[in-house]
């Protein structure tokens, strides 16, 4: 390439969005991609690919590893559940744990992930750590996905300030040859198929640079025995755990019984006024309101002193709002937060205010305006 050529694109390289935003967004198309329940990120640092993470509802185990606590701890916290997460829980379950330690040792507590990643990872490794990575990931780990990401030295002629590598802490940066080397020779010794991609496109005409960042998926061909998990499993953990957070969701049942019983009492209240609506309508149209009386008056001198029947509608007895359960189970969202009618009763049982059969939930008005 002409040096003065090589110059002007030294001087225009430059990524939008960022580069590292870029590779956060790979992982979370591969995420939506294959739904992962799992997912573990190796050599996690600050955190922020796990906090991107976390959004994404198919998920419901994460982990962090990463050789410097520090740096984990310094945003950790942005980890943890908000208050709007306990004030309306998720539907999923979801726990975030970060771990101390070596992608170089094996730890019990990082078997069973569906998706590993490793970006800007392995270029950090020394060579003795590099050697002993394939057989932790790829070997022991064993995934069914594995996402790696590392420079490509090829494209560091195009980077103002470069002089060797892109990092003081890089212990090598791989072309694009070297990388796909030891890729294909890592995949067909542990039985998994890889493609090669990136992010961060070359100049127009400068194709064969190949990516800023290079990147490597890895598919397992075949699924793991649980047998095989097991005999591998490393008597002792090697990691120090230094945070978790659980999530408050819905599949525990705290959490399940306080988001039916505020469903239930809203869901009442709209019945409710819709009711007291209707009925002040009658009240202030006489020819209307003689028509209305009694029914109302039936209501008030016979119905409510009877069990309130499954199948009845609303009604007003005396000073007595009667909101059938059937009614309120027949709204969206309650339905879908019980799935049985037999689940609604059990949940909101002793918390709510029900007519004496257990049919109906019931609202004194006597001191409402």
């Amino acid at each position: 390439m002409d040096k003065s050529l090589q110059e002007e694109f030294t001087q225009i390289v430059k990524f939008e969005p960022p580069l590292y935003k870029q590779r956060y967004q790979f992982v979370k198309d591969l995420v939506e991609k294959y739904k992962p329940k799992k997912v573990a990120d190796l050599g996690c640092a600050d955190c922020s690919l796990l906090w991107m993470l976390k959004f994404c509802s198919c998920i419901e185990v994460l982990a962090g590893l990463d050789i410097c606590a520090n740096v984990m701890k310094e945003k950790m916290h942005t980890l943890s559940p908000l208050p709007v997460d306990y004030l309306q829980p998720s539907e999923r379950s979801l726990t975030v744990t970060l771990h101390h330690g070596s992608v170089a040792h094996k730890d019990p507590c990082m078997l069973g992930f569906d998706l590993v990643t490793c970006i800007e990872l392995i270029e950090h490794l020394e060579e003795s750590e590099l050697e002993k990575f394939p057989e932790v990931v790829f070997g022991f780990m064993a995934p069914s996905i594995v996402v790696i990401s590392t420079p490509n030295s090829e494209f560091n002629s195009l980077l103002p300030r470069v002089m060797l590598y892109r990092h003081p802490d890089h212990k090598f940066e791989w072309s694009q040859a070297q990388f796909q080397s030891w890729a294909l020779e890592t995949a067909r010794c542990y039985d998994y198929s890889v493609e090669f991609t990136g992010v961060g496109h070359p100049p127009t005409g400068m194709e064969k640079v190949g990516f800023c960042t290079q990147i490597g998926v890895f598919i397992r061909k075949n699924p793991r025995t649980g047998e095989s998990v097991q005999s591998e499993k490393p008597m002792e953990a090697v990691y120090k755990t230094v945070f978790k957070a659980v999530y408050p969701s819905l599949k525990d049942e705290k959490y399940l019984q306080n988001a039916v019983i505020n469903e239930v009492i809203f869901t009442a209240q709209i019945i409710k006024h819709r009711l007291m609506s209707k009925r002040e309508e009658y009240d202030d149209d006489p020819e209307r309101k003689s028509k209305f009386q009694p029914s109302m008056d039936c209501f008030s001198d016979y119905l409510g002193k009877l069990v309130v029947e499954k199948n009845m509608e609303p009604f007003v007895s005396g000073n007595e709002v009667y909101i059938p359960l059937t009614t309120i189970f027949s709204f969206p969202k309650v339905n879908r937060l019980c799935g049985t009618f037999e689940k609604l009763c059990k949940l909101i049982a002793g918390k709510v205010t029900l007519s004496s059969d257990g049919s109906a939930v019931v609202f004194n008005i006597e001191h409402e305006d």
